[in-house]
């Protein structure tokens, strides 16, 4: 997601750090450079054009601050000119005053409006919600039944009809079964089509006026570009869409949809789709995504999602081991695992401060499957206390998981070195707590 230009920006800063002040000709180079970049990341043309003008008014007669240097005086103008290229503040879904909640789910074939049904079904069941599922779609086939089981894998209710009535009539009984069985939330998977017809947007109208739904969501493909944001702007112009949600963003090294289709098409991003499995669905917040944009993490994410991976009494439980320097392998084969349960490890560690920076360490999932290899080939005493690990043992334990001896070497090392950073988090983290400083970056002592 947005790897060719954070690559780009990255490269383009990085020639300003050796200037030891901020002048017209150096920032008409770099503005030149940044411009270049969001052309190739697919960016709209009048977009980039703008911004790139925005940047300048700001940077012009700024003053740059001793302690700062150009690169990163200019860097904190981009940032703030990229959270209002893509809507300054996360937009908040529009709730019924008395329920359900209607959200009215449109786009093209192909852009995976079946699938952000289930996600987004998963996502409402997660905070408490009672989700329904309408399959509004009678014209592709098999959708219904596609939608049927996406249902039942996030355990949310399914509504459908098999005899032939008008997908507007569908959504009316599915509204009404809804408030009888006291669901919260209903879910419309409208039709597409290949291309955006009359007969389409007539359908959808009808929808719209019958049901008045707090919510018309546009699903785009984010790696069809630019084209993605032209169907966007017709759809909003003949149904005033509420926001856009962005699927296939993990495929997407461009990201050229994402920084266009707000001020192209006039709607905000609502969430963006990160990869395949159901729960790869993310609100969009327009400051974590400009900071992953310039290579600098995000750690408000990684810690969502290492809450949602590990629960409170977990982490209490650990960080005790940890103070008591009980940490052992079974310990760190059990948050290995946790790790990999977060998404993709390039995903992971892209959202943690400066390693987006670090070219060269490309994180491969095989390697967590080998560790855990090595590890699971140990008796339980030499999980529990590594320390009687001995030649001899090494040797067995190599043989074991079809690993070298070297590499068990280097787990062993590798594991004093995170025991040692562990417990200096978790100091740190107490030392926060206990009011005794806090962290530069915000989010860090509950990671």
């Amino acid at each position: 997601m947005f790897e060719t230009l954070t690559e780009r920006l990255q490269d383009t800063f990085k020639k300003l750090r050796g200037h030891g002040k901020l002048t017209e000709r150096n920032m008409q180079e770099t503005l030149r450079e940044v411009r270049l970049a969001l052309l190739e990341a697919d960016v709209n043309y009048k977009v980039a054009k703008q911004f790139i003008e925005a940047v300048e008014q700001a940077a012009i007669g700024k003053k740059v601050v001793d302690s700062v240097t150009p690169a990163q005086q200019l860097i904190k103008i981009v940032y703030d000119e990229l959270m209002e290229m893509m809507g300054d503040e996360p937009s908040e879904l529009r709730m019924a005053s008395s329920p359900p909640t209607i959200l009215m789910l449109v786009g093209l074939h192909g852009s995976g409006k079946t699938t952000t049904a289930g996600k987004l079904a998963k996502l409402f069941h997660s905070k408490g919600h009672s989700p329904m599922v309408v399959a509004a779609d009678v014209y592709r086939p098999a959708a219904i039944d596609q939608l049927r089981i996406v249902a039942e894998q996030v355990e949310a209710a399914f509504f459908s009809r098999s005899d032939s009535v008008s997908p507007i009539t569908i959504c009316r009984q599915a509204v009404a079964s809804a408030e009888q069985e006291r669901h919260d939330i209903v879910i419309l998977d409208t039709a597409g089509r290949l291309h955006i017809d009359e007969q389409l947007m007539t359908e959808l109208r009808n929808i719209k006026e019958a049901l008045k739904p707090q919510e018309i969501l546009f699903v785009a493909d984010a790696m069809t570009g630019q084209d993605a944001v032209k169907a966007a702007a017709t759809f909003h112009a003949d149904l005033r869409l509420t926001g856009v949600i962005l699927t296939k963003m993990d495929g997407d090294a461009r990201g050229g949809a994402a920084l266009s289709i707000r001020r192209t098409a006039g709607c905000p991003i609502r969430f963006v789709g990160v990869g395949e499995k159901l729960d790869a669905l993310e609100p969009f917040y327009p400051d974590r995504m400009a900071s992953r944009i310039l290579g600098m993490g995000d750690v408000v994410t990684l810690v969502e999602k290492a809450q949602r991976t590990i629960d409170e009494k977990e982490a209490r439980r650990l960080e005790e081991k940890l103070r008591k320097q009980q940490f052992d392998l079974e310990d760190f084969v059990e948050q290995l695992a946790r790790l990999r349960s977060m998404g993709p490890l390039e995903e992971v560690v892209s959202m943690i401060p400066g390693m987006p920076k670090m070219k060269g360490i490309q994180p491969d999932e095989r390697d967590l499957v080998r560790v855990e290899a090595i590890i699971n080939s140990m008796t339980l005493q030499e999980r529990r206390s590594p320390s009687v690990i001995n030649g001899s043992r090494r040797r067995r334990i190599a043989r074991g998981s079809g690993a070298t001896v070297q590499e068990v070497n280097a787990l062993l090392k590798q594991f004093e070195q995170v025991k040692k950073m562990m417990k200096g988090l978790s100091k740190l983290g107490k030392m926060r707590r206990m009011g005794g400083g806090a962290f530069p970056i915000r989010g860090l002592g509950e990671l």
